[in-house]
């Protein structure tokens, strides 16, 4: 049965990178105007929140967002969500009204056309330089006081797929206890099931996620810092191990890795 569903795989996530290609396109006009300028950034996010909602319904994906706290338009946050899908970002995009600016890899600069307006409203980061880290850590500081929020997934990248949560970096919990932010913890439970980078596998479907109580960051120092990266990794891992549909999927990934 999984065989025969395989054509229908291929087609549906071919799908998902036309929409991709042809939104963007159509978008080109509107976003060479809008990356322009800092200030335009609102709108730009208002835009770019409405592209995340048309590729996620477009994708027969729903989402289903259980909020323990509810964010104020009026702050800046540290957005902390697990990371297991390409889908991941534009779900952070579209459950936010906060405009977010997202510190990423450097690579994705060389995806054409993607990767032009990419450099232009994200924070890029060269993990492997002293100096690329800290230039992120100077733009992110005129960006909070922008008004903005920061989105850093904490794990660095998509851990294997047999992993319930990857080990977290310390540059998100740095910069929310340098400006004094909340974090906010998000877990994201069918991203990975529904949309990994497995193209054999996955399906329409809805995608919960739950965001946390934020973590406070006030009078922190920075020798708290590991304390409240490890806080945040176990609110997002203990809520992960509790769902049967995430276990069920990332145990099956273990035992296929063990008899491969």
């Amino acid at each position: 049965m999984r065989y025969l569903k395989i054509p229908f795989l291929l087609v549906w996530r071919l799908w998902f990178y036309l929409l991709l290609v042809i939104t963007i396109f159509a978008m080109i006009p509107v976003l060479l105007v809008l990356t322009a300028k800092e200030s335009y950034y609102a709108t730009f996010w208002k835009l770019v929140r409405g592209w995340s909602f048309l590729l996620i319904y477009g994708m027969g994906f729903r989402l289903k967002v259980d909020e323990a706290q509810k964010l104020d338009r009026n702050k800046s946050y540290m957005f902390c969500p697990n990371h297991a899908s390409l889908m991941d970002p534009f779900v952070l995009i579209a459950i936010s009204k906060n405009p977010i600016v997202f510190v990423g890899k450097k690579e994705l600069v060389k995806i054409p056309i993607f990767g032009f307006f990419y450099k232009r409203v994200v924070i890029m980061v060269d993990r492997s330089s002293h100096t690329s880290r800290k230039r992120v850590y100077e733009r992110a500081r005129k960006k909070l006081k922008d008004g903005v929020s920061i989105g850093i997934f904490p794990e660095g990248g998509v851990p294997d797929d047999h992993i319930v949560l990857g080990p977290f970096k310390n540059g998100a919990f740095n910069l929310a206890i340098e400006h004094q932010i909340p974090i906010v913890p998000q877990t994201y439970f069918d991203n990975k099931r529904l949309f990994s980078w497995d193209v054999l596998r996955g399906g329409m479907g809805t995608l919960r996620v739950k965001q946390h109580q934020f973590i406070e960051t006030n009078d922190s120092a920075i020798s708290e810092m590991k304390s409240l990266r490890d806080q945040t990794f176990e609110v997002i891992y203990n809520e992960l191990s509790k769902d049967e549909l995430y276990m069920k999927d990332t145990n099956q990934f273990y035992e296929r890795k063990d008899h491969s």
